[in-house]
C-alpha cells in the first residue's frame, strides 16, 4: 500500500463508509474533494446500518449520482403520510434488495450482530412482501383495501375476542386504519413502533386465523397468500431470527460466531422445508446464508435478488478517492 489515499481505497472497497468520512479532510487536500467524499460516505453508511428514515435526507446532489439517490429513495420509509414518492411503501422488494446485500457485507466483515439484526427486520416485514401481489404495493396505510376497514371485519377491532390477533396486533391494526390521515409525528410514530406489528397482523389473518371475518375478502387467491404467509410466519420464529435476542443488539452481551450463525441457519432451513414455498430455502443459491433470496423470493412470489446498491456506492467512493 502506497499511501494513505490507498488505505482510504482500500477502507471503501471494504464499506468502511464511517472510517472513510472521517479520515477523508486529513488525508485529501482539496477541500471539494474531501467534502464530496465525507458526503458520500454518510450516504453510504445510513444505507448500511439501514437508517430508512433518512436515507434521502441532506444529500448533496454534487455528491450522490442522481441514480444512487433514486434507487436509496426506492427504500426509503416515507417520512409523511402523503410524501411522494413512497418508497418502500409502495414495494417493499428493493428494500429486500438492499436487506439482502446488508446481510451479506456484515457476512462477509464478520459484523455478526449487524447481521442478525439485518435478518430480524427482514422476517419483521416479510409479510408485507407476501401481500405486496395482492395490494398492489407495499403496505402502505394510506391505501389499505376498504373491505378491510368494512362492516364485517374484525381487523383492528379492539377486544374482539374472536380475533387471533395479540392486543399489541389489535391496537395497531386500529391506528392503521387511521394513521393516513394523522399529523407527521403521529405517522412517523406508528411506522417506528406499530407497522411491523401489522404486517404480522395481517399473516395473522390469512395463516391462523380459525374464525374469519370480512378484511381479505379482496384477496383474489387467498390459498396462496395463506401458504407464503405460513413460511413468512414460521420464518419469524426461526431459530436463526430468534438469534436477535442473544446478540447485543437484544437483550443479553452474547455475539454468536459464524459457526453457531450456519448452524442456527441450518436448523431453520430444516424446520422450513415442509411446504413448496419453505422447502425453497434449501436451495444452494451461493448466498451466505444458502437458500435465504429463494426462500424471499418465494414469500415473495417474485424474484428477489441481493441488490448492488452498496457496492455501487462503494464504486463512486473510489472514483472520487483516485481523482
Amino acid at each position: 500500500m502506497n499511501s494513505a489515499r490507498d488505505l482510504l481505497v482500500a477502507l471503501a472497497q471494504r464499506y468502511s463508509f464511517g472510517d472513510v468520512g472521517a479520515l477523508a479532510p486529513a488525508v485529501l487536500k482539496d477541500p471539494e474533494t474531501a467534502a464530496l467524499v465525507t458526503s458520500v460516505c454518510e450516504f453510504g453508511r445510513l444505507l448500511l446500518t439501514l437508517d430508512a428514515e433518512d436515507f434521502t435526507a441532506d444529500v448533496d446532489p454534487r455528491a450522490v449520482p442522481a441514480d444512487l439517490r433514486r434507487r436509496a429513495s426506492d427504500c426509503h420509509m416515507p417520512q409523511t403520510p402523503k410524501e411522494q414518492p413512497r418508497g418502500a411503501l409502495e414495494s417493499m422488494r428493493p428494500a429486500y434488495a438492499l436487506l439482502l446485500e446488508v446481510i451479506e457485507v456484515r457476512w462477509a466483515r464478520r459484523e455478526l450482530s449487524a447481521m442478525i439484526a439485518a435478518v430480524h427486520i427482514a422476517g419483521e416485514y416479510l409479510p408485507l412482501l407476501a401481500f405486496e401481489p395482492a395490494l398492489g404495493h407495499g403496505g402502505d396505510p394510506a391505501r389499505w383495501p376498504e373491505a378491510l376497514n368494512g362492516p364485517e371485519s374484525r381487523f383492528g377491532v379492539i377486544g374482539d375476542r374472536a380475533c387471533r390477533h395479540t392486543k399489541a396486533e389489535q391496537s395497531a391494526a386500529e391506528r392503521t386504519l387511521r394513521v393516513a390521515v394523522e399529523p407527521g409525528t403521529g405517522w412517523r410514530a406508528y411506522l417506528d413502533r406499530q407497522h411491523s406489528q401489522v404486517a404480522g397482523a395481517l399473516a395473522t389473518c390469512a395463516a391462523r386465523c380459525r374464525n374469519p371475518c370480512s378484511a381479505l375478502s379482496w384477496v383474489p387467491d387467498l390459498e396462496d397468500l395463506t401458504l407464503r404467509c405460513r413460511v413468512a410466519l414460521a420464518f419469524a420464529q426461526s431459530p436463526l431470527v430468534r438469534f436477535r435476542h442473544a446478540a447485543p443488539v437484544g437483550h443479553g452481551f452474547g455475539v454468536p460466531s459464524a459457526e453457531e450463525v450456519l448452524d442456527a441457519w441450518g436448523r431453520s432451513r430444516t424446520a422450513l422445508d415442509k411446504d413448496p414455498v419453505g422447502h425453497r430455502a434449501m436451495t444452494d443459491d451461493g448466498f451466505p446464508l444458502p437458500g435465504l433470496p429463494s426462500l424471499i423470493s418465494a414469500v415473495a412470489g417474485s424474484p428477489v435478488v441481493p441488490g448492488s446498491l452498496l457496492a455501487d456506492v462503494s464504486d463512486h467512493l473510489v472514483s472520487l478517492l483516485r481523482r
